[in-house]
């Protein structure tokens, strides 16, 4: 997760201060948890 968390946030975007790295962090946890659905969890999100 450490992995995916960093090539989403700072290896594809550069930040001039920690305030859009925030926000791009957060956006993402968003997304993550609430869109993606994984097969470890028999296509069910990580909220679900």
């Amino acid at each position: 997760m450490n992995r995916t968390i960093r090539e989403e946030t700072t290896k594809r975007f550069h930040h001039d201060s920690h305030e859009p790295l925030r926000t791009r962090l957060n956006d993402f946890m968003a997304d993550y948890n609430f869109g993606q659905r994984l097969k470890n969890l028999s296509d069910l999100t990580p909220y679900e």
